[in-house]
Parts: structure tokens; C-alpha cells; sequence
């Protein structure tokens, strides 16, 4: 892994924008015994340091011929499965999704000097858990779902507005579930932690799959860790 954005390795015209990873460091013996466990330990630690939205995470995507794609969307639960968003199903990282599964997510915490890596695949998540999720949203964001053909394009953004008082009309109680909106559940087959150092000898220790498929996030026995040069 390179240093995140804001820290190039050389010289050049972003030179001065270098910044010293001298914050924390990062041993085996630090880890806790799954990763879900350390990702929860982190996720902790930047919510107490008061990074705006800790949650939000890069997807990467790919087309079925391996044309990549990426966008930040929000981390909405994670657990022993693996970590969990909700989106329009006829988006495009959706589509990527179903016709090629591969997904990595970055969380890049660079206030403390972090990021963490997963690397995994992707599938859709029970209805139920999807009815229950967007049950929680607030109203607005309810017919934000409704409102947005995500990916498609568009004349201006009155069509949106449009749309959406359109919908506020047609839906003045409950806002039912949109049948073209899900969410995916990330299954992890590795998950690395990244701490920068100084010198950029950077800490990375990652927690692999002992097995090709996809692994508890909660089972210490399913892992490996292994220490990654910088």
C-alpha cells in the first residue's frame, strides 16, 4: 500500500503537502484475536477522536471484463459476516457487484494516521434486513431512495426536485420499500491495518483467510496474520 493522498513519497509540485506518520505504532501483539474485534477497537478510537462520519468507506468495484470503479459510500453495520452498505440496486457499483463480486472497501482515517483494507466479496442482503434498515431512515432519505435513478443521467437537478415533491405527495404517510433498493454484504477474506510511521516505514499487518473462501470475521481459528513491507 502507498501513503494515503496529501502524503506523496517524492518530490514534485505536491511535495509540500508531505506530512511525518509519528502518531502510533502497530505490532502483532497489539492485535486483537479477530478482526472484527481490532476493526471495532479502531472504528472506536477514531469515534473518539471525533473524525467526521468514521464510517464512510471507498468501494472498488470492477465490470465483469475488469474495468475498475470506486465511490464512497457509508458503512451501515458490520459483523461476524462481514460489513454491510445499502444503495440502489441499479447503480452502477451494483451492477458491478453482480457481475463480478469482487469488492475491496478503504477506510482512510489519515487525522490518525490509519486506514484499513478489506478485500472480499460481495452479496445481496436478505430482505428482511433491508425492509428493517430503511424502516430507521429518516423521511427524507426514504424518498431520496425513490427520487434518485442512481447513475443515470439527468437534464439539471430540477428533475430531481421534481421528483421528489412528486413523491412527497404520493407517499404523505409510510414510504414503502423501493423493490430496486438493497444492500450488500461484504465478506471479507482479508483485512488490513495500516499505521503510518516515520521514514515511511509503515506498520501493515493483515489478517488473511486460512482458507480460499470468505471467513467468520469473529472465528481467531479461520485467520493468519501476517506482517506486509511497507
Amino acid at each position: 500500500m502507498t501513503s494515503p493522498v496529501g502524503a506523496p513519497d517524492e518530490g514534485g509540485q505536491l511535495a509540500g503537502l508531505r506530512v511525518s506518520y509519528d502518531s502510533g505504532t502497530l505490532d502483532a501483539a497489539d492485535l486483537a484475536p479477530t478482526p472484527l474485534a481490532q476493526f471495532r477497537r479502531w472504528l472506536a478510537d477514531v469515534q473518539e477522536a471525533g473524525i467526521a462520519e468514521p464510517n464512510a468507506m471507498i468501494v472498488a468495484t470492477a465490470t465483469a471484463q475488469g474495468e475498475p470503479s470506486g465511490r464512497t459510500v457509508l458503512l451501515k453495520d458490520v459483523d461476524a459476516r462481514g460489513f454491510v452498505f445499502f444503495t440502489n440496486l441499479t447503480s452502477r457499483k451494483s451492477g458491478e457487484l453482480a457481475a463480478n463480486g469482487a469488492a475491496s472497501l478503504v477506510f482512510p482515517w489519515f487525522s490518525v494516521h490509519r486506514q484499513v483494507v478489506v478485500v472480499g466479496s460481495a452479496e445481496l442482503l436478505p430482505r428482511r434486513e433491508v425492509v428493517e434498515y430503511f424502516r430507521s431512515r429518516p423521511r427524507e432519505s426514504q424518498l431520496g431512495a425513490w427520487t434518485s435513478r442512481q447513475s443515470s443521467v439527468i437534464a439539471d437537478r430540477s428533475v430531481l426536485e421534481q421528483r421528489f415533491a412528486e413523491l412527497e405527495d404520493r407517499f404523505p404517510a409510510e414510504v414503502p420499500v423501493p423493490d430496486f433498493w438493497g444492500g450488500w454484504l461484504i465478506r471479507a477474506r482479508s483485512v488490513e491495518f495500516w499505521q503510518g510511521r516515520p521514514s515511511r516505514l509503515h506498520d501493515r499487518l493483515r489478517y488473511r483467510a486460512a482458507s480460499a473462501d470468505a471467513s467468520d470475521l469473529d472465528d481467531a481459528g479461520s485467520w493468519i496474520v501476517e506482517r506486509l513491507s511497507p
